[in-house]
């Protein structure tokens, strides 16, 4: 069945007074797969917003985000402060289910023009965090030896480095399946030189893996180490 038609039921049955709704995520687009979720964000008057619940209707997993008006510039908000709002993008680039009052459309063009103008730029201090985290990484996976370690070092030095691309090219952030889009999208290839230095490495192979990330971290001054500091709160 059409993802929109059954998305607009399931807000018609369980938030039949909602004032607009929008469906969202990888269900509109060519990433859709068998297991794809309706991302749905419905917008109230008050009560019970704001909520999140995940459910099944008519065989189709789905995602329901609910706000009102005013927690959803506050979650705006705060997901845009870190560089990654999935709320933002399921308005700026889903499909309006309905819109009883006009909040829908205004909420439409103010997260287009909001995921246009890009996410904050990172402070040179968390450019800090994020080289010190690798530097640390980087060491810890020269050193391993252990199979099973080298698997969980090499994902977060991937991890962390697609996210670090992303923030010094003023791109949006991801998390998961977001992150490789988001990445493929700002740096295309990045995706397969990272795949490929993973696989790598996993075997003990880690030279490929080592190459990429240095060369990202070249872009914000290398590896950082010695000299690094930071306060901490009584």
């Amino acid at each position: 069945m059409d993802p929109v038609v059954v998305a607009r039921a399931v807000v018609e049955e369980r938030h039949p007074a909602a004032r607009a709704a929008f469906l969202g995520g990888s269900v509109l687009t060519k990433h859709r797969t068998a297991l794809s979720d309706l991302d749905i964000v419905v917008l109230l008057h008050g009560l019970p917003a704001p909520y999140r619940e995940s459910l099944q209707y008519g065989g189709w997993p789905v995602e329901l985000f609910v706000h009102t008006e005013e927690t959803w510039h506050a979650f705006v908000d705060r997901e845009t402060r870190k560089r990654r709002s999935p709320l933002l993008w399921m308005c700026a680039g889903g499909e309006l289910l309905f819109d009883v009052d006009g909040l829908g459309e205004r909420l439409a063009v103010e997260a287009r023009k909001l995921a246009l103008a890009g996410p904050p730029a990172m402070a040179a201090e968390e450019i800090e965090d994020f080289r010190y985290a690798i530097t640390d990484l980087l060491d810890d996976l020269a050193g391993s030896t252990d199979q099973g370690e080298r698997l969980f070092i090499a994902s977060e030095l991937a991890r962390r480095t697609g996210e670090l691309v992303l923030a010094i090219d003023g791109a949006w952030g991801g998390g998961g399946k977001w992150l490789a889009r988001r990445l493929e999208a700002v740096a295309p290839g990045l995706n397969a030189r990272l795949h490929h230095a993973v696989r790598g490495a996993l075997d003990g192979q880690t030279e490929a893996l080592v190459g990429v990330v240095d060369d990202v971290l070249a872009r914000v001054g290398g590896r950082l180490w010695v000299g690094y500091r930071r306060g901490g709160t009584p």
